[in-house]
């Protein structure tokens, strides 16, 4: 069993997702253009913590891999809520150095838990992270998600950093590696609804049709980036569109229901 972080029961939560903030150790430094900091910095103004249960950061959190760029992100988000304690929860990208993460993110208000309790519905955050940078989730992960979901009979929303299918840009090389087994364990549990992914720096939503689940589809949501957008394009382009992100509602009830929403200034 993981690590699982209960909420007190209400009728509905709000969460504010972050991905691919690409940090650097200089507050001023700039990625592809823009400083990464500074735009992380004036989302959080525009969208106070009181708005919020709980945030989810989904990985590529920093840019040149230093300490200092994580623990610029724990200092602008223990600021950011100092009138409502809001839980942070996080998972690695391909950039992350998860030694350093737990680290910088030892206290509150961060929390290293894998499995979010909500009245009516469970998160599950997934590692991704392999040793190139493209995703991997390999047997032993498959194994422990699937230990994981034979316990829960509550709908499941999942988070991880890669995608697991196709946007049709040239970030596709880089998503989840042998994402047919993924999909395969997944189609075993009706009770998963979704799937939030960062790393692909683009806001997208679609329905996925599981593999050898009938007519079953699996909703896919594309959180865009704090930092730069990616083109959908064949090679690597970005473009400044302001920094930006995606809220969760996920409601309790006889049908338990969840809806998004992407955010920008």
């Amino acid at each position: 069993m993981l690590l699982s972080y209960t909420f007190a029961p209400q009728a509905t939560y709000r969460l504010l997702q972050l991905s691919d903030c690409h940090l650097l150790a200089d507050k001023q430094g700039e990625y592809q253009h823009i400083q990464p900091y500074q735009h992380l910095k004036q989302l959080l103004l525009r969208y106070p913590a009181t708005n919020f249960d709980a945030v989810i950061l989904t990985g590529d959190l920093t840019q040149d891999h230093s300490l200092a760029s994580y623990q610029h992100l724990a200092e602008l988000l223990h600021n950011w809520q100092q009138n409502k304690a809001t839980p942070v929860f996080y998972l690695p990208g391909n950039h992350d150095d998860p030694a350093l993460m737990t680290q910088a993110f030892s206290k509150a208000p961060f929390y290293h838990h894998s499995w979010l309790n909500l009245q009516g519905w469970t998160l599950g955050l997934l590692n991704t992270k392999g040793p190139t940078p493209a995703g991997e989730f390999d047997a032993t992960r498959r194994s422990a998600l699937a230990l994981q979901l034979n316990q829960l009979s509550t709908p499941v929303w999942l988070f991880c950093h890669h995608q697991a299918a196709p946007v049709g840009s040239f970030i596709d090389t880089l998503g989840l590696q042998q994402p047919e087994l993924f999909w395969q364990l997944l189609a075993q549990y009706p009770q998963v609804k979704g799937l939030a992914h960062g790393h692909c720096h683009y806001a997208y939503q679609r329905l996925f049709h599981l593999p050898q689940a009938g007519d079953r589809q699996l909703q896919i949501v594309g959180c865009p980036a704090t930092s730069v957008q990616f083109k959908q394009t064949a090679d690597w382009q970005t473009e400044d569109l302001g920094p930006q992100a995606c809220v969760w509602t996920f409601s309790a009830g006889e049908i338990p229901a969840v809806s998004w929403e992407f955010i920008g200034l």
